[in-house]
């Protein structure tokens, strides 16, 4: 019998295994499905089974040290000596000048980077491991390190200790009061929760609810301009975390600058989920969310078009629609006309820092979380996406509200970060597995939803595609792949936007301008880098431009539609009452 090729439990390739292996392997899976601990073990006994490797890493350890205490006698003694390890400029933790002006206190935080980098890169040089075992060995470590961060503890942070003498000890009081609220709300809060009322100071631009079935309400915004195009908007927005992300304060509100701007604008708000919704599938949210959405947009405009909208797993689903619209309408009755995607993966073959989740045992993990529940609760999404920046998502927080005793910040989009939803149990497993674990969204005809095959590469309606240069849960490369799986003719104008994931898309014109994008119009066959090379440079906001785009495709100026018809009254005032839902 032929040797069946499997993977070790050690992340090393085997062709069997043993009975302890097997009884290993089956311990992690019920007590350890993430890597936790057990990815630090492999990492541990792939070095030890590669003497050579082993020595040679720690060859480069002792070089280490030799440069750490050279570096401190020379601070000691009152010399100059250059940094060992050039501070990250992002890396905001040792930014007082004490960590730099004070020979102690700079020895202490060369050691602590030093090291942190060394053992990072001995986990992802580990020789045997596959790069999956790597990342995530190397994941876990790092939120390890980022968490015993002298910066972390109060007698090894100089600034807290200043901030007790200064306030007389008030500092330790107000951060022991922020801990007891914290351990309450059983969470390391970021924003006050009662910093922002949605509907009151957020999520304020006018509208109406106009359609709601069991999954969606649609909210078509007032017209602000007389006249507005013919082709209203439909926006699709993520349920992951709720949609007034585009619609945040006036000055950041998407949906503003859009009615503004003399466009029609509806979007999608989803119903939070609840235990009854486990069975909810991807399909329901394409049949009776996306799509119906798009039918009730044409038939309250009048319009045998629309221009789509979607933004995260909301593109994503967008994707979807196009191949399964293309397929079951065909191009004569075709509902929209052109779409537009916001920072969305449709292939997941390298996601991102998040990849370190998506594996068989993993998923398996969640899909018996969610069994117990009929969802993944928000939270549980809240910190895995938090585990990702650590540093600045915790950690900061932590020394903030305990050691220095701060105030938390009324930040709006920290507060719509905080806002989470649920995901139903069939769409979420459905979606990890097959979207992500399996990437067969990109796979022809692989996928059947709403009773058709899905084939990217029946879209043909032209795009255009904004990604985030510094976008770590949807990788602007990644998010690029759309370019070569859609049909090869499709007019594209691609854009990458400075900063992430949210910011780059919630970037409105201001002046001086914050930020830049590039953008250019890619050929079927140009790869990422190609694109880059070629791409304009422009300052400011992506928005304009967007616009711009809009405005030449989106039909004649004609007399704005009132908010509400007789077919579509008025079921609530915008924002709705779905978003409402915790």
């Amino acid at each position: 019998m032929p040797n069946r090729h499997i993977t070790h439990p050690l992340g090393v390739e085997s062709t069997s295994l043993t009975p302890l292996e097997m009884a290993i392997q089956a311990v992690n899976k019920e007590v350890d499905p993430f890597g936790i601990l057990s990815s630090q073990i492999q990492v541990q006994v792939a070095w030890l089974m590669h003497p050579k490797e082993f020595l040679q890493a720690v060859n480069d350890l002792s070089s280490d040290w030799v440069a750490l205490y050279d570096h401190a006698l020379h601070r000691m003694l009152g010399m100059p000596s250059h940094e060992v390890l050039e501070q990250s400029p992002e890396d905001a933790r040792f930014a007082d000048p004490v960590w730099t002006e004070s020979p102690t206190w700079d020895s202490f935080k060369e050691w602590y980077l030093v090291h942190a980098r060394r053992l990072q890169q001995i986990c992802l040089e580990t020789p045997g491991l596959s790069g999956h075992a790597r990342r995530r060995a190397a994941f876990w470590q790092r939120n390890w390190l980022n968490m015993v961060a002298p910066t972390n503890f109060f007698w090894l942070n100089p600034q807290a200790m200043a901030r007790f003498v200064e306030t007389r000890g008030g500092s330790l009081q107000v951060g022991l009061n922020n801990f007891l609220r914290d351990v309450a709300a059983r969470n390391i809060q970021m924003v006050e929760p009662d910093a922002y009322v949605v509907g009151k100071n957020l999520a304020t631009t006018p509208g109406k609810v106009i359609f709601r079935n069991r999954l969606v309400e649609l909210i078509h915004y007032a017209s602000t301009t007389q006249q507005v195009r013919a082709m209203p908007i439909l926006i699709i927005t993520p349920w992951i975390n709720k949609f007034y992300i585009l619609d945040l304060t006036a000055q950041k509100s998407m949906v503003r600058h859009l009615t503004d701007q003399g466009f029609s604008v509806f979007i999608s708000s989803w119903k939070n989920p609840t235990a009854d919704m486990r069975d909810v599938r991807f399909d329901d949210y394409l049949q009776e969310g996306i799509s119906e959405l798009v039918k009730v947009t044409t038939e309250f405009c009048k319009v045998p078009q629309v221009h789509l909208v979607g933004y995260c797993i909301g593109g994503t689903l967008a994707a979807t629609y196009m191949a399964w619209a293309n397929q079951h309408y065909g191009a004569d009755r075709m509902p929209v006309a052109h779409w537009t995607l916001l920072t969305s993966l449709t292939d997941f073959s390298h996601p991102g820092e998040i990849d370190v989740f998506i594996d068989e045992a993993c998923i398996s993990a969640l899909d018996e979380l969610m069994k117990k529940k009929g969802y993944l609760d928000g939270s549980a999404m809240a910190c895995s996406f938090r585990l990702l920046r650590s540093n600045s998502l915790i950690w900061h927080y932590w020394v903030q509200s305990y050691l220095l005793g701060e105030k938390l910040p009324a930040f709006d989009v920290l507060f719509w970060n905080a806002d989470t939803t649920r995901m139903p149990q069939a769409m979420h497993s459905y979606y990890l597995r097959e979207m992500y674990l399996n990437n067969k969204l990109v796979k022809r005809d692989q996928l059947s939803i709403g009773g058709e095959s899905i084939d990217l590469n029946r879209i043909t309606q032209p795009l255009y595609a904004v990604t985030a240069e510094e976008d770590h849960i949807a990788p602007w490369q990644q998010c690029y792949l759309i370019r070569r799986d859609i049909h090869p003719e499709t007019p594209v104008r691609f854009v990458r936007s400075s900063s992430g994931h949210i910011l780059g898309i919630v970037n409105p014109p201001v002046n001086p301008p914050k930020r830049s994008y590039r953008v250019a119009e890619p050929e079927s066959n140009d790869d990422a880098q190609r694109w880059l090379d070629r791409a304009e440079q422009k300052s400011g906001s992506w928005w304009p431009d967007w616009t711009a785009w809009l405005h030449a495709r989106t039909g004649d100026m004609v007399p704005a539609n009132a908010t509400t018809s007789r077919k579509f009254p008025a079921l609530a005032d915008a924002p709705g009452t779905y978003v409402l839902e915790k």
